[in-house]
């Protein structure tokens, strides 16, 4: 749980945005770190208590120390993984992920992808999408749209 806060907190960091979470004004790290007195969107206690911590100090400390440990470290570039898929981690959650979306990944499988696994669909899956058949469906035989001509429907 703590690695997605973490990737969250980092990705304007890793977009080259800004060199840390806390120069991002809007980022959920402000929220965690400085929870505002109304309209908040992250239900802090909850959050707090799914990530094992008792006291939201407790949770807000250990935050910050992920943050800074991911900046000395190598994850404060992006991660393809987290981007690309619908679930990351181990074996059995991305297992029970698939379980639960059922038909919706049903053609996925269980790919380990550095270290940690993802639903993913195998390419060759595609690969009789495009063959010789599809060929008008290249760039060359596109007509670009000019919004300066008028059509029969004007």
């Amino acid at each position: 749980m703590y690695r997605c806060l973490v990737y969250i907190d980092l990705n304007m960091v890793c977009a080259g945005v800004v060199s840390d979470p806390v120069k991002w004004s809007h980022s959920a790290y402000h929220e965690i770190q400085d929870p505002p007195q109304r309209y908040a969107v992250i239900d802090l206690q909850g959050l707090t208590a799914l990530c094992g911590f008792a006291e939201v100090g407790d949770f807000q400390r250990a935050h910050r120390q992920w943050v800074q440990e991911a900046l000395a470290g190598e994850r404060a570039v992006r991660d393809d993984r987290w981007s690309d898929a619908l679930a990351v981690g181990s074996l059995a959650f991305v297992e029970k992920v698939k379980s639960e979306l059922g038909i919706r990944a049903m053609h996925r499988e269980a790919l380990q992808i550095g270290g940690a696994y993802a639903p993913r669909e195998r390419s060759e899956a595609y690969a009789g999408e495009f063959t010789a058949e599809n060929d008008a469906l290249t760039l060359k035989n596109t007509i670009p749209w000019d919004k300066n001509v008028e059509t029969a429907e004007t």
